[in-house]
């Protein structure tokens, strides 16, 4: 299932999730024009980097050589080099990297859709405290599954799961166009917004179940996306438990109010 949009205004203009989101382009940008790739790997999450800091990281990268029949691209293996930033900050680092203009442009429209409206609950300033807790929670659930990997793990997925869960408890009536394929046809439908989150998360769980120990055959960190959203869920019924969140903008039920289609509460 793939969020079109979804039907809660956002009261104030959310600059924090664009900023993010922005920065995040930015750093792909970077990425890019690093041809070699060490840039990014000394900012990636590497969790034998954190768990065995003295240990030598081999890393594959890409060169040439020169051949009879011209130049060929080959694959070398290089010790990574220490990166600028102690091998702990990565866990926040590494949540503003990605691995291919797909996965940047399909979390940039997740935090899209839903990151507006946390950011509404929360404020500016705690939204941005809560993206980093829970793009930190996330990348510590990868880190706790296999602590002795050393493939590079980047994307702003589990945080974006941790704003997905916060939506959940903030906005439990809301609903979201959803693109379904059915068959060999792709159908619009309405989907209540704990519906959709609810089975993305039990997708996500499933995967993650059969991947332990081969977390990333299918080059995914599934454990990641549950630990960030599983922390945003919880945090945000703390801190509704707490009442320190603005005020809800509601969904009014059709008929119940002569005007408007929202209230707030």
């Amino acid at each position: 299932m793939f969020p079109l949009r979804d039907n809660i205004p956002s009261r104030t203009f959310p600059f924090v999730n664009y900023i993010i989101m922005g920065i995040c382009c930015i750093a792909f940008l970077i990425q890019s024009i690093d041809s070699s790739g060490i840039l990014t790997m000394q900012f990636a999450m590497i969790p034998l980097r954190i768990s065995q800091p003295d240990q030598p990281i081999v890393v594959e990268v890409e060169g040439v050589v020169q051949t009879s029949v011209g130049v060929q691209p080959v694959v070398v293996e290089k010790v990574l080099p220490p990166g600028p930033i102690p091998p702990w900050m990565t866990v926040i680092t590494c949540v503003f990297l990605h691995g291919s203009l797909m996965h940047l442009l399909g979390n940039m429209w997740f935090l899209y859709i839903f990151g507006d409206n946390v950011e509404d609950r929360l404020g500016h300033v705690g939204f941005v405290v809560f993206y980093l807790v829970t793009g930190a929670a996330a990348s510590l659930s990868h880190f706790l599954i296999e602590p002795g990997s050393e493939i590079p793990t980047v994307g702003a997925s589990g945080a974006i799961a941790g704003v997905m869960g916060a939506y959940l408890l903030f906005y439990p009536h809301a609903r979201v166009m959803t693109l379904i394929p059915i068959a060999f046809f792709l159908q619009m439908m309405v989907v209540p917004a704990p519906i959709f989150l609810g089975l993305w998360f039990v997708l996500q769980l499933i995967q993650g179940t059969f991947s332990i120990g081969a977390a990333h055959a299918a080059g995914v960190a599934w454990w990641a996306h549950i630990g960030g959203f599983v922390a945003g869920l919880l945090i945000a019924w703390f801190m509704n438990r707490t009442n320190v969140t603005h005020p809800q903008v509601r969904v009014v039920r059709p008929g119940t109010e002569r005007s408007g289609m929202y209230r707030i509460r």
